[in-house]
């Protein structure tokens, strides 16, 4: 388990104090964990697949950089935090948290969804370990 995982109310309370507060209405956090349950099973359907007990992660920080840069270019986002873990992981280990801030629900939720799935299908190998 990764012992340097972050306090996202410490993220929130330096959100707050960025100089992009003032024009921040809202902040949305993801934090993406371990699951027992197979990737191929959750997504695809796939029955026969055996429990996971742990997950080898790592992630191109260099990418993960360029999709930021990218999702800063969407309407009313200003502020995005991320952190990723490393290494092996086991069920309910953290894999990720974001933090988004920016001016309305729907541009907030969108650029999320942007982020974390260009993050997850560009950025990080994830091997499921059974």
């Amino acid at each position: 388990m990764n012992k340097n995982i972050p306090s996202i109310d410490a993220w929130l309370a330096e959100a707050k104090a960025h100089e992009s507060a003032p024009k921040i209405g809202m902040y949305l956090t993801h934090n993406g964990i371990v699951r027992e349950s197979a990737k191929a099973k959750v997504r695809e359907g796939a029955e026969d697949t055996k429990p996971v007990i742990g997950m080898e992660f790592s992630y191109d920080k260099e990418k993960v950089d360029a999709v930021i840069e990218e999702t800063y270019k969407m309407p009313g986002i200003y502020y995005i935090k991320t952190w990723l873990a490393e290494g092996r992981l086991q069920v309910g280990d953290d894999i990720m948290y974001v933090l988004i801030g920016g001016d309305i629900r729907p541009h907030i939720v969108e650029a999320l969804q942007y982020l974390v799935g260009r993050i997850k299908n560009e950025c990080v190998v994830e091997k499921e370990i059974y």
